[in-house]
């Protein structure tokens, strides 16, 4: 017998998802992503939103336990872009 997980996310893709996040103003780690979008593999959403030609920052930060992660955001330059389009 299997059980099946039912996740009930927007029909927008993660990418999607992900990009109106950071567009929001708001910073996303690999945690949040999961959380809030069920997605396991941030990084290649990040390369997905990279690739559209947004500049997207990273930078590490500690999470106790001597453990870091990366933590994501859009730079100022294309916050400005977005915000005046």
């Amino acid at each position: 017998m299997s059980t099946q997980l039912s996740i009930n996310f927007s029909q927008r893709s993660q990418s999607e998802n992900i990009l109106r996040h950071l567009k929001s103003g708001k910073s996303i780690t690999s945690l949040d992503a999961l959380r809030e979008f069920g997605c396991f593999r941030l990084g290649a959403r990040i390369w997905e939103i990279k690739k559209s030609g947004l500049k997207v920052e990273s930078k590490m930060i500690d999470v106790g336990n001597g453990k870091h992660v990366a933590e994501y955001s859009l730079s100022k330059e294309a916050k400005e872009n977005y915000e005046s389009s």
